[in-house]
């Protein structure tokens, strides 16, 4: 090969690795910057959208902070065997989530859920910190109407590590964690392995961190085939030092959990 030839073909290779370079820093760019895009998937309503259920509701709107105010729904049974407060998935709102949670409604529970900050109808700054504290609320909220250990806490998805945070902060009856993640970070670098994602990421939900610090019963089910939140994220969960029932659905996905026996067998043995 002759020297032309082979100044051309380091030209080349140079190019190339410019050109790939940028894509990286471009990528790990949009990770940071656009995070909240990726991680939080609201959708809106108009502030006088009405809300039509099965269950008798009441519609809540929370002052939790200054510039923050919470919708929920607060369904109702006649003579409730508990209450369930309910922190949702990353995508949609109660209009879709209110139709999930009456789930728990017909096995006559009373059950509160809320709407994240820019979620529904919900409006104020969002940030992992507003999350948790608007959760404290809505915990507070119940302790006016009902003992602690009515309180039964369950989270799905991106509300486990909500859920967890709570159950760490207070004492309520028991702990349900539907596909939940050992923290946002494992999964991040499960999807992105090669970005420093550690250093990028503005939301952290340390549930690995919160589980010890709880003093409840913890029932965790996950499915094998979870697309969103690895099977193994969850698994790892059951390996902390601590007391865990761990709820294995084969082939269940991210979503759908509900369409197998496991799932309610699981629920109607924790539930009872």
């Amino acid at each position: 090969m002759s020297f032309t030839h082979q100044k051309k073909r380091r030209k080349g290779l140079k190019g190339i690795l410019i050109i790939l370079f940028g894509l990286y820093v471009m990528i790990g760019s949009a990770l940071y910057f656009f995070q909240e895009k990726i991680l939080f998937l609201p959708t809106t309503l108009e502030q006088d959208y009405q809300y039509q259920f099965d269950y008798p509701f009441e519609e809540l709107f929370l002052n939790t902070d200054n510039d923050a105010t919470i919708n929920a729904l607060h369904f109702k049974a006649e003579n409730p065997k508990g209450v369930i407060l309910y922190f949702h998935g990353n995508a949609g709102d109660l209009s879709r989530w209110g139709k999930i949670t009456e789930y728990f409604a017909e096995k006559n529970y009373d059950v509160l859920v809320m709407d994240y900050r820019t979620y529904g109808k919900s409006v104020g700054k969002l940030s992992e910190d507003a999350m948790y504290k608007d959760a404290q609320y809505c915990y507070d909220y119940l302790l006016k109407h009902y003992s602690e250990n009515e309180i039964i806490l369950y989270g799905r998805s991106l509300g486990t590590g909500i859920a967890s945070y709570l159950a760490s902060k207070n004492r309520p009856k028991q702990l349900i964690l539907e596909t939940p993640y050992y923290s946002i970070l494992d999964v991040a670098e499960h999807r992105f392995p090669v970005f420093p994602v550690k250093q990028l990421l503005k939301y952290r939900f340390p549930t690995f961190q919160y589980l010890p610090k709880a003093e409840c019963p913890i029932t965790i089910i996950h499915g094998t085939a979870d697309s969103v939140v690895p099977y193994s994220s969850g698994k790892k969960l059951s390996e902390l030092e601590i007391d865990i029932t761990f709820i294995t659905i084969e082939g269940g996905g991210h979503n759908n959990l509900v369409e197998f026996e496991g799932y309610h067998k699981a629920i109607d043995n924790v539930l009872k």
